[in-house]
């Protein structure tokens, strides 16, 4: 029996999760937008990573939009995981991701979050970008409200730098960080190695998007291809093993609509890299 074996975090240093999350994005249909072409397997998706011990899903309002959050509500699996999801972007049919970050609508989106999750209290929400028309002390204030109201648990950013973090922590206590990182890329467009940093040193978790490089590594493709040969895994999963040895506070989602490859991503907490793998991959 395959079982999430990763260790735990405490988010906001009190909501315990296992460190594999399971990212709820590619449940939607083509482009993030609109349904899946089979509902039902989405939802089977989400419970078998019930299932198999994941405790921590990540979404967002804007995945879609609204299909995901939906989806997990359908799935019976809320009182079970934690859930985070996001609000900061708005959608269109042609698949853009447009920020919004305007405090009003981030206090309307929580509500339309809370209804399709059907839960009270959002155990984690996210600002899910900067909006370059609205000051980001704004919509960071506008999180920190609905966390004093009780509508949300605890708060996250994503795709923040560290002078963004640092400016949000003078606002409200920060649980995670959720910007792209991967072996191969770990700047991302927000500096995202000094945010790890910043991460560890506060005991911030840091929610890695992107987290298996789509396949696109670059130079650190061949190594991690050549170690998991030697393991007889997938570079998937040598990937996702090395997310979890590389940080304490990082705690890698990675997304897929299929059953099997939700299986294989798990097991790769069965996995522990020697010194000298982590050292070639790139500790």
């Amino acid at each position: 029996m395959i079982e999430n074996r990763s260790d735990t975090f405490d988010v906001g240093g009190e909501l315990t999760v296992h460190r594999l999350g399971f990212g709820a994005m590619r449940l939607c249909g083509e482009g993030i937008v609109g349904p899946p072409a089979d509902e039902g397997r989405a939802r089977a998706v989400v419970q078998r990573a019930v299932e198999l011990g994941v405790d921590f899903v990540d979404t967002a309002d804007s995945y879609g939009p609204g299909v995901s959050e939906r989806l997990i509500r359908e799935a019976g699996v809320t009182e079970d995981v934690a859930v985070a999801t996001k609000a900061g972007l708005l959608r269109n049919r042609d698949g853009d991701w447009l920020p919004h970050g305007d405090p009003d609508y981030i206090r309307n989106q929580v509500l339309v979050s809370l209804d399709r999750l059907g839960v009270d209290e959002i155990d984690l929400y996210q600002f899910h970008r900067p909006d370059p028309d609205t000051p980001f002390e704004e919509s960071v204030e506008a999180f920190a409200e609905l966390k004093d109201e009780g509508l949300v648990r605890h708060v996250g950013l994503s795709n923040v730098d560290v002078e963004q973090l640092e400016t949000a922590r003078d606002v409200v206590d920060v649980a995670t960080v959720q910007n792209e990182y991967n072996p191969g890329d770990r700047e991302g467009d927000r500096g995202s190695a000094r945010v790890l940093d910043a991460c560890e040193e506060y005991g911030i978790g840091f929610i890695p998007w992107f987290p298996l490089g789509g396949g696109e590594l670059d130079e650190k493709a061949d190594v991690i291809a050549d170690v998991a040969e030697e393991r007889d895994a997938t570079p998937e999963q040598v990937t996702l093993a090395w997310h979890l040895q590389h940080s304490p506070v990082t705690l890698p989602i990675p997304g897929t609509s299929s059953v099997e490859h939700l299986e294989e991503n798990v097991a790769a907490t069965e996995i522990r890299l020697t010194d000298e793998e982590l050292a070639r991959i790139g500790e």
